[in-house]
């Protein structure tokens, strides 16, 4: 049940854009324990100005290719998981849409079920049977 948040500048093609939403949904299948149909993403296009960040802290040199990729998770996972996912991303993301490692910044938050509602006014996942109506595709 992540939910992820892609900020990049403005001025990539749709099929760009595609590309890397498909990415970062296959490495959360991949190395996440998430579903294949478990995909809720909105992409953040943004002037110049609008994301600011620095080009060497930590990481880089970043470009102006740099995207920060925000993830919100329902369950935690282990650091083990959380490095594969990383790791994977990069990965990934380098060979589709074309994205240098030193150009991805990723940060994962957890929240708790009571803090998700999918719809209608109800927090399903505080449902004991939640797991079986999502893989079953049922409301």
């Amino acid at each position: 049940m992540p939910f992820v948040r892609i900020s990049l500048r403005r001025g990539k093609s749709p099929e760009y854009l595609t590309a890397l939403a498909d990415t970062i949904q296959r490495a959360l299948v991949e190395t996440f324990d998430v579903p294949e149909n478990d995909r809720f993403q909105a992409i953040h296009q943004h002037d110049e100005n609008e994301l600011i960040f620095d080009s060497s802290y930590l990481a880089g040199p970043r470009s102006n290719d740099f995207v920060y990729i925000s993830i919100t998770i329902g369950r935690p996972r282990t650091v083990e998981m959380k490095a594969a996912l990383y790791r994977r991303l990069a990965d990934l993301l380098a060979q589709s849409p074309g994205l240098r490692p030193e150009d991805v910044m990723i940060v994962i938050s957890t929240s708790a079920p009571e803090d998700w509602s999918f719809g209608n006014g109800i927090a399903q996942m505080t449902d004991p049977d939640w797991r079986l109506r999502a893989a079953g595709g049922q409301r």
